[in-house]
C-alpha cells in the first residue's frame, strides 16, 4: 500500500510539475515584446534605435526574405523579423522560395539569394546579402549585420521629409566620397547629403539646414570667412572637426568662424599618460553630461580620438552657451609643439614629454553650443579622424557622430543607441555520415539511456 502510496504521489508531482511548465510557457508565450537575453554583449537584443523605430512605425510594412541555395531562409533572418514582429504587429513577412517564384523576384529585381525586400506603400527597398553578412578581409571571421541594415530600410522608407545638409569643400576637407561611411548613415536617417565648394561663392545654398566641415587642410580666404560668418550669425547650424595639420597655428580665418561661437583652438595635442588604449595619442574620452552623450554613458559605450586638439570655451561670449561633450583624463596634458607633430622627422621622446608649459587635463575636446534661446546651432570636435570610414565604425564613435546631428537638427528621436555588427558563430564542417551519428545520438541514444537510467533507479526503489 505504501509503495502504491508513494507511486501516486510520484504520478501526481510530475504531471503538477509539467502542467506548470505548460502554463508557464503559455504565459511567457503571450508577453508581446518580452525577452531575456543571456548572450555575451547582448547580442540578441534588439537596439534602442530599432526599439524605436518600430514603436512610431504608423505604416504597413511587408517583408520578402527570399531563400538560400538550399531553399531556405537564414535562420538568423527569420529570428530577426520575427522580433521586429513582435516589437510592431505591422511589420509582417514571408519567406519566398527564389526557385519556386521567380516572377516574384523579377518583380522586385531579385537576382540573388537571401536578398531581403522591404515594401511600404509600394516603395521598395532591397537589401542584398553582401550587406548582410560582412567578411573580415584579414581574418575571414564574418559578421551578421541584419538588424542595421533593416532598420535602415524601415527609416529610408518610412522617411517622407528629406532634410539637406552639405560637407563643406575646397579647403582639402573630407568629401561625401572620402567620408562615404558617414554620408550613408547620414543619408538613411533621411539627410540628402551634398558636397558645397565654398570657395567663390557669395552665399551658402538657401535650403541648406546644416553645414558640415570636416578636417580642413588649408585657412579660409577672407570672402569665404565672411559668407560663412553671415550664415553662422543667422539661422545657420555647423558641425566642425579639426585634425592636427601643417601651418595650423598660421590659420586666421577658422578660427574667426570658432571665435564667433565662443570657440578657441587651444592647439595642444592631447596626450594620455595612461591610456586605455595602450597608445599616448589615442583618448578615450570621459562624457560631459548632455543630451547627445547621456546613453552612451548609460550604457558604458566609450568612443575613440586619435591625434585630438585641445579647445576651450570663451565665458565672455554671451552669445552662445557651451557645453563640453569630450574630455580626456586628469591624467593627460596638451603638447602645444604642435609643429613637432606634423613634420616628417622622428619624433623623440623629448617631444611627447610633459613639461610644466603644458596645459594640464582634462582638456575639452569637443563642445555643443546652443544660442540664447537654447537651441542648437553647432558642434565643434577637436578630431576629425572619427569621421573617417576606417574609424567611425568603431566602438561608440558613430553612435557620438549622429547623435551630434540628430541633437543639431533637433530630431530627438535619433539621440539613440544604434545596432552594432553580431559575431557569426563559427561553424563545424562536417560529413553527412557523421550528422547522422550525431543525430541518431542526440534523439535515440541519450534520451534511451536516460529512460533507462530513470527505469532503474525506479526498479531499485520498488523493490527496497
Amino acid at each position: 500500500m505504501k509503495n502504491w502510496l508513494k507511486g501516486t504521489n510520484a504520478v501526481v508531482l510530475s504531471l503538477a510539475v509539467i502542467g506548470i511548465f505548460i502554463v508557464l510557457t503559455i504565459f511567457l508565450h503571450s508577453l508581446k515584446g518580452v525577452q531575456w537575453d543571456f548572450s555575451k554583449d547582448k547580442k540578441f537584443t534588439l537596439s534602442d534605435q530599432t526599439k524605436t523605430t518600430m514603436q512610431q512605425l504608423k505604416k504597413d510594412v511587408h517583408v520578402l526574405a527570399f531563400s538560400n541555395q538550399g531553399g531556405e531562409v537564414d535562420p538568423e533572418i527569420t529570428d530577426m523579423l520575427s522580433a521586429y514582429h513582435k516589437l510592431n504587429s505591422k511589420l509582417t513577412y514571408e519567406e519566398v522560395n527564389l526557385v519556386k517564384k521567380p516572377a516574384l523576384a523579377k518583380q522586385y529585381n531579385v537576382t540573388q539569394y537571401s536578398t531581403i525586400v522591404f515594401v511600404i506603400d509600394g516603395k521598395t527597398n532591397l537589401v542584398n546579402p553582401s550587406d548582410i553578412y560582412l567578411q573580415d578581409q584579414t581574418t575571414g571571421a564574418q559578421s551578421f549585420n541584419g538588424e542595421q541594415k533593416f532598420t535602415q530600410a524601415i527609416v529610408n522608407l518610412s522617411t517622407e521629409v528629406k532634410h539637406p545638409v552639405y560637407l563643406i569643400t575646397g579647403h582639402g576637407e573630407l568629401t561625401s566620397e572620402t567620408a562615404s561611411t558617414f554620408t550613408q548613415g547620414l543619408q538613411q536617417a533621411g539627410y540628402e547629403v551634398k558636397d558645397f565648394n565654398l570657395v567663390g561663392t557669395a552665399q551658402v545654398p538657401t535650403d541648406a539646414e546644416a553645414l558640415i566641415l570636416l578636417a580642413p587642410q588649408k585657412d579660409l580666404g577672407d570672402v569665404e570667412t565672411k559668407v560663412l560668418q553671415d550664415y553662422v550669425k543667422g539661422k545657420g547650424k555647423l558641425i566642425f572637426g579639426l585634425n592636427l595639420v601643417p601651418d595650423m597655428d598660421k590659420w586666421k580665418n577658422w578660427y574667426a568662424i570658432l571665435n564667433t561661437l565662443g570657440i578657441k583652438n587651444q592647439l595642444s595635442l592631447a596626450i594620455e599618460n595612461n591610456s586605455k588604449a595602450g597608445d599616448p595619442f589615442t583618448i578615450v574620452p570621459e562624457y560631459g553630461s548632455h543630451a547627445i552623450t547621456d546613453k552612451l554613458m548609460e550604457q558604458n559605450i566609450v568612443t575613440i580620438l586619435q591625434g585630438a586638439l585641445g579647445l576651450t570655451a570663451d565665458s565672455a561670449n554671451t552669445s552662445y552657451q557651451s557645453t563640453a561633450l569630450l574630455k580626456s583624463t586628469a591624467d593627460s596634458y596638451g603638447k602645444t609643439n604642435i609643429s613637432r607633430f606634423t613634420s616628417q622627422e622622428p619624433l623623440t621622446q623629448a617631444d611627447v614629454a610633459e613639461k610644466d608649459t603644458d596645459p594640464k587635463g582634462p582638456l575639452d575636446l569637443a563642445y555643443a553650443i546652443q544660442d540664447k534661446d537654447g537651441k542648437p546651432k553647432a558642434i565643434v570636435i577637436g578630431n576629425s579622424f572619427m569621421f573617417e570610414n576606417d574609424l567611425i565604425g568603431q566602438y561608440g564613435n558613430n553612435d557620438f557622430i549622429m547623435n551630434s546631428v540628430g541633437w543639431l537638427q533637433e530630431q530627438k528621436d535619433q539621440l539613440t543607441i544604434r545596432p552594432r555588427l553580431v559575431d557569426m558563430p563559427q561553424q563545424a564542417m562536417i560529413s553527412p555520415s557523421q550528422g547522422r551519428v550525431i543525430q541518431y545520438i542526440s534523439l535515440i541514444i541519450i534520451p534511451l539511456l536516460i529512460l533507462l537510467l530513470g527505469g532503474g533507479i525506479w526498479w531499485r526503489r520498488r523493490k527496497g
